[in-house]
């Protein structure tokens, strides 16, 4: 069986391709980069269609694209079965990235290929964004400490995809992927305190403060406003936890705890 992993850098492309064994995994790649033995490399590029592999059996598709212009050719060049990285957001699509995944899905419905869909929730990678904070101090200044997610360890959202990679009976299903816990932004900063060692404080700063910062760091003023507003309903309503994981591979998800001791040293600096 020969997969071919678009993203096999990325979050959780990279746990896809550490996860798939006895099979011939393939790499898109537009330049050259390091991958791990055994992977090789395959040139290609989204955006021109016509230089994709088109014999894998196989394709874990993530889709890094403000919009869904080209998908449909795309999807014309592949065969086999596709898994696609979507979003839990999408059935109630408001935002731009979740429209995006949305328009993605039924273009992947309509292509007449065996499909699979992982409606993940928040990637606990995100929270990595305190980072530079906690290696300079004991603070962490953010918004909506009260905010409950049920962030997922990016390493099961691969281990479901390569269940729907190599096995039957996954065809037009839509998984969504949570991790086992809701817990609120000040709980996730006590637990990488915990793991630290060291107590650290959630300090709740201004929205319009936060809307500036992301606004000035690059991110379109009307995206940040929906990332922000998508927050303050997670501070009024946690959000749901599903066993999916454990449904599809057996094994529990992994808890945010693990996840942090994953990724201690990134924090520790």
């Amino acid at each position: 069986m020969r997969i071919l992993v678009v993203g096999a850098t990325g979050k959780v492309g990279r746990h896809v391709v550490a996860q798939l064994d006895g099979v011939e995994v393939c790499a898109l790649v537009r330049s050259e980069v390091p991958l791990p033995a055994g992977v090789r490399a395959v040139r290609g590029d989204l955006t021109r269609p016509e230089t994709l592999d088109v014999s894998a059996d196989a394709v874990f598709l993530m889709w890094p694209f403000d919009s869904a212009d080209g998908v449909r050719d795309v999807l014309a060049a592949l065969k086999g079965r596709v898994v696609y990285l979507s979003s839990a957001g999408v059935e109630v699509a408001t935002d731009a990235i979740n429209v995006v995944h949305a328009e993605v899905e039924r273009e992947i419905e309509r292509s007449g290929l065996d499909w699979t869909f992982l409606r993940a929730g928040g990637f606990a990678g995100g929270t990595l964004d305190w980072g530079e904070q906690i290696r300079a101090g004991d603070v962490v200044r953010d918004s909506f400490g009260s905010a409950s997610r049920s962030l997922i360890h990016e390493a099961d959202i691969a281990a479901v995809a390569v269940r729907a990679l190599t096995e039957p009976g996954h065809e037009g299903v839509k998984y969504v992927l949570t991790g086992p816990e809701s817990l609120t932004q000040r709980e996730q900063v006590r637990i990488i305190g915990e793991e630290l060692g060291r107590p650290l404080r959630f300090v709740e700063i201004p929205r319009e403060q936060v809307l500036k910062e992301m606004v000035d760091g690059g991110i379109p003023e009307r995206a940040a406003e929906e990332i922000l507003s998508a927050y303050a309903a997670m501070g009024e309503a946690s959000q749901p936890v599903y066993s999916t994981v454990e449904d599809v591979t057996g094994v529990p998800a992994r808890t945010y705890r693990e996840w942090v001791r994953d990724h201690l040293h990134e924090f520790a600096g």
